[in-house]
């Protein structure tokens, strides 16, 4: 069995800058057993940080997303159900035939209008309450990042009113939790939230936002349906993964903007590299550190590496998208750059559902701010980076104009 390597050594570093740790891991080979830093705090977890390994364990059948195959038992199933994120063929090819029966492109793309003008009224708040005699500053998580998509992921879902700071807390403890109590916490409490929303849905049947039209939808050649639990856990999916992505493709684009002024001032000259900016930024800080967890149903060999039987898999998404193998000088951030490949939502079997909304998202949020706002720039240091190797984002940018 390989040495383990405990993450926990890099302290700080870790945390802050993950992609110089991942460095230095891949010049020592493709795949390390290491144990995961709290809030994980997991031994024995088998991490890839080579290109070509993640790309392969991606799609790696041995690799199984049900906890089970690895005799483990996470808040998710128990509380939450079986989702696309945690389920292995059959019962992922099942479910997502029946979710994307409804979640198409032409559904997300007849949400531009209504995403552009989400965008508009968030700026004209900002704009009014950021003015003042000699500043106009804001924080821009706060006032576009992060409502921007939950305003959006509620909408497309039908989820009345919810109550933003709470779902804020819930949100966060779920992805981001600095301890298991916390994350467990969480769990429960939205877990009994989209209990409550998915029988109200159920009960008034008219609805035409996505979570109503997933209640109705059937199999056309079998009439399978999707079941009150399958219901709440894609209800989750779609809230947190659908809400939780977007956000930090936002706040970190802008500020890998900030920290290389010579391409914000290169997308302000021309507009025309806005998608390629989105990408770059999705390529150099993807909202996804390292995907959900996997778990080796036999020995599988990888990277020079056999991973046991049992054994938990876990591919840096962060460490595949700067290997240097792939992406000639990695950790320059150039939104010029032909970034075809990334794997910021993933590959293979489990690739996001939700990466076109998230993009498109993106896309408006970012030229429309750069276009209403001539001179924004950092006001100051942004928030912490999250705890944890699932999401990759902070909760504050501060921001002037």
């Amino acid at each position: 069995m390989a040495d383990s390597i405990d993450l926990d050594t890099y302290g700080a570093r870790f945390r802050e800058d993950p992609h110089s740790v991942y460095a230095e891991l891949r010049s020592l080979g493709p795949v390390h057993r290491v144990r995961l830093p709290p809030p994980e705090d997991m031994d024995d977890t088998y991490l890839v940080v080579g290109y070509e390994e993640c790309r392969t364990a991606l799609r790696e059948p041995r690799f199984a997303k049900s906890a089970a195959a690895g005799n483990f038992a996470f808040h998710e199933e128990d509380l939450i159900g079986t989702h696309l994120l945690i389920a292995d063929p059959p019962q992922h090819t099942r479910l997502r035939a029946l979710v994307t029966r409804e979640f198409t492109m032409r559904r997300v793309e007849a949400l531009r209008p209504r995403i552009q003008r989400i965008t508009d009224d968030l700026l004209d708040e900002m704009l009014v309450h950021g003015e003042s005699a000699t500043t106009r500053r804001a924080d821009l998580f706060e006032a576009l990042a992060f409502h921007l998509p939950i305003t959006v992921i509620c909408e497309l879902l039908g989820v009345p009113d919810i109550d933003r700071a709470a779902f804020r807390r819930m949100s966060t403890g779920v992805v981001a939790s600095p301890n298991q109590e916390e994350e467990r916490a969480a769990f429960v409490e939205l877990a009994g939230y989209l209990t409550d929303l998915v029988e109200d849905k159920r009960r008034s049947g008219q609805g035409e936002d996505l979570l109503s039209a997933l209640i109705r939808t059937t199999d056309d050649e079998s009439g399978d349906r999707l079941s009150a639990s399958e219901l709440r856990a894609m209800a989750f999916l779609l809230l947190i993964a659908g809400h939780e992505t977007t956000v930090n493709l936002i706040a970190n684009g802008v500020h890998a903007l900030f920290t290389h002024p010579d391409q914000l001032a290169a997308l302000r000259a021309d507009m025309s590299l806005l998608d390629g900016a989105i990408e770059e930024a999705l390529r150099y800080e993807g909202p996804v550190e390292c995907a959900t967890y996997r778990f080796a149903t036999e020995p599988t060999e990888l990277g020079g590496i056999v991973i046991p039987t049992g054994a938990v898999v876990r591919i840096a998404l962060a460490a595949a998208d700067r290997d240097p193998a792939r992406f000639s000088d990695p950790d320059r951030f150039d939104i010029r750059r032909a970034p075809q490949g990334h794997m910021a939502f993933g590959h293979g079997l489990h690739h996001c559902l939700g990466a076109p909304l998230a993009r498109v998202e993106a896309k408006i949020a970012l030229g429309s701010l750069l276009e209403r706002c001539p001179g924004l720039a950092s006001d100051g240091p942004p928030g912490e980076w999250l705890p944890g190797t699932l999401i990759r984002g902070m909760r504050r940018l501060p921001v002037r104009w």
